[in-house]
């Protein structure tokens, strides 16, 4: 008697869990669902779904995971029911909405519009391919778009999901995006070097064809030849754009050939054209320091300007203290951009130095509440006046229980264990988005106690009125440490910034640029040192060993900082960016080092000497050492940029 297809499954299905139990005492739960993981990549379901059934029977708290994999395979043959199900069984999971979204994408795709709008309000997080679906199902629902809303979802340079082709067609044939939006973000796309973008957006530009789409890669491989051989005609608006793109792409390594082409040529252009091309040499020239910026930032008048251009036109008023047009150029920007805390203290600056102390101080005062670089500024810039300090709150330990107890943590604290970094994270976040300061103030305890020390630093960091210090500005290795910040004569609380913002403790931490370890020693740099430090058998590997990235980098700390003079805002820039740049980057004339800062032109560097020297400050009261104010640790960075740089620098 022939078995059926279903029974010979089962038997199949019991074989292989009987298998995978026979290895349960030889494999850890952590061990389970590293499997499940691998079950899953390889779109085995009959594994995954017998791992899942393992690890159930052992009480695992981590068994949904190879649920939410299982229904991951399964959702293209899943009936709506069964993954509302899934949905309602598991929603408190933060995987649940990666689930819905990919449902959406299915009914978007099948045009189930009903179910789908049914279930939108309860997707989170912002999806591209969700956004395109909801438009076109309002669309086809008769329900209406938003024309602001789909015109700012149109201009973006970069690439969309591919189901937004047919909601971007329906809307061109429709009128609701016209020809002048597609040549909106074709400049937008030629602009940030996104060709890809720009040439599928040329379908929609009529005088864009077959015979001439091939200009927009010649452009692109060889602007400067392009220029120079005149061999694109400016007649025409295509070939005005890519003229204007060719310039931009010169003006970024050499600004006087591309000054030089524009004015021997800017009467071709029309006005509009003539404002944006100034708008983009004078970002170029801001950039690089270059005085002539403040003049092309005026030629560019009408021309609607990018949040860069705005935040360095400012930039560049803030060089040479221009505090009108400092104050002319932030209230130019958006709301939302204004609201940042730089922007709002150099306004608040820039309103103190034209004598309008009230309004100034209506700015610094709440901005001085806020726990980092800005708000220490504001807080030393209003001097007696200043608010008072946030509550320090200490973690019970009946309250660590209590929040030990939470099943979210317990998730959270099980995958990082296990090695699954990104969902511990977000099981994390999850677990901690509603809780007040005391609430996180405890919950950045138990992650510090399971030497979780970058999600205590950044959970911490969340409070506002009710602080815990101690847990944001740890200070892990410290007897080690010790005898290396010694031996370097090193500012003990500045090396503490520096690490936190490296690495934040994480000791096998690597960067995308190759940089390893506590304190992110570039490779090229390690070899460096090992060798000025006379080291034998000096193998590449070692700069992950925690004694040898200590003693690498504070080696360097000290490097940088002889090379900079003993100015430690300058030698931070250094350890980042390189010892040859921040000489670079100073004025002619001297210049406060918190201007110094908000100028530096690479934007990551920008961000990084800001929490150092802001750490720093932090460190050192936790540390019971003198505590300089900020102002004092940026100090004066001096003029005359042009200083020779010395042989042998690891730059």
């Amino acid at each position: 008697m022939q078995m059926s297809k279903s029974i010979k499954f089962s038997w199949m299905f019991l074989a292989l869990f009987m298998l995978l139990g026979s290895k349960a005492h030889a494999q850890s739960v952590g061990g389970l669902l590293t499997a499940a993981q691998t079950a899953y990549n390889k779109q085995d379901l009959p594994r995954l779904q017998a791992y899942a059934q393992q690890m159930k029977a052992q009480g695992d708290i981590l068994a949904p995971y190879a649920d939410y994999w299982i229904m991951l395979l399964q959702l293209s043959t899943a009936s709506n029911q069964n993954v509302q199900n899934f949905l309602q069984r598991y929603e408190e999971f933060p995987f649940a909405d990666r689930v819905r979204g990919e449902w959406l994408k299915k009914l978007g795709k099948n045009k189930e519009w009903q179910t789908y709008f049914a279930e939108l309000p309860n997707f989170k997080r912002d999806d591209a391919a969700v956004s395109c679906y909801t438009m076109q199902g309002q669309a086809n629902m008769g329900f209406g778009i938003d024309a602001d809303r789909l015109r700012n979802f149109w201009l973006v340079s970069t690439d969309l999901p591919s189901n937004c082709t047919l909601l971007f067609d329906e809307m061109f044939q429709s009128g609701k995006l016209t020809e002048e939006d597609a040549w909106g973000r074709f400049r937008l796309a030629m602009q940030d070097g996104k060709i890809s973008v720009a040439k599928a957006v040329s379908r929609y530009i009529k005088v864009i064809d077959a015979n001439n789409i091939g200009l927009i890669d010649r452009v692109y491989k060889n602007p400067q030849q392009v220029l120079q051989k005149q061999s694109i005609s400016y007649k025409s608006r295509f070939g005005r754009a890519l003229n204007i793109y060719a310039m931009d792409r010169v003006a970024r390594t050499q600004p006087p050939l591309a000054l030089d082409i524009w004015q021997a040529n800017r009467a071709q252009f029309n006005a509009e054209e003539q404002a944006y091309m100034w708008g983009r040499l004078a970002l170029h020239a801001a950039r690089k320091h270059d005085p002539q910026a403040a003049k092309w930032w005026l030629l560019a008048e009408g021309a609607q300007l990018d949040n860069e251009q705005m935040t360095w036109r400012v930039r560049t008023a803030l060089r040479v203290k221009n505090w009108r047009e400092v104050l002319y150029g932030i209230e130019a920007m958006p709301q939302a951009e204004q609201q940042v805390a730089a922007w709002r203290y150099w306004k608040a600056r820039a309103l103190k130095e034209m004598n309008q102390v009230p309004q100034a101080n209506a700015i610094l005062v709440p901005l001085s509440l806020e726990h980092n670089y800005y708000g220490l500024l504001a807080t030393e810039e209003l001097g007696d006046v200043m608010a008072s300090p946030g509550i320090v709150y200490k973690a019970s330990n009946e309250e660590l229980k209590l929040m030990e107890s939470r099943p979210a943590i317990q998730r959270a604290l099980a995958l990082n264990e296990q090695g699954f970094r990104w969902e511990a994270r977000a099981e994390w976040a999850a677990a901690t988005r509603d809780l007040d300061d005391r609430q996180l103030i405890v919950a950045a305890e138990v992650a510090f106690r399971n030497d979780w020390i970058d999600v205590a630093i950044n959970t911490s960091e969340k409070t506002r009125l009710t602080h815990d210090f101690a847990l944001r500005y740890p200070t892990p290795y410290r007897d080690m440490m010790q005898a290396y910040v010694k031996e370097n004569a090193l500012d003990e609380a500045w090396v503490y910034g520096l690490i936190r913002q490296e690495s934040r403790f994480i000791g096998v931490a690597r960067s995308s640029a190759g940089a390893s370890g506590l304190m992110q020693v570039m490779p090229a740099t390690a070899k460096w040192i090992a060798k000025r430090l006379g080291m034998t058998g000096y193998q590449p590997g070692m700069i992950t060993e925690l004694d040898t990235n200590m003693k690498f980098g504070t080696h360097y700390m000290r490097y940088t900082l002889d090379r900079m003079d003993g100015q430690a805002l300058m030698a931070t820039a250094a350890y980042n960016a390189g010892p040859s740049r921040p000489r670079r980057w100073a004025g002619q004339e001297a210049m406060e080092g918190s201007i110094y800062a908000d100028t530096i032109p690479f934007t990551e560097t920008r961000d990084y000497v800001k929490k150092v020297m802001a750490n720093a400050y932090y460190y050192a009261q936790q540390m019971g050492h003198r505590s300089l104010p900020l102002t004092q640790r940026l100090g004066t960075v001096p003029g005359n940029a042009g200083v020779a740089e010395t042989e042998g620098s690891a730059d």
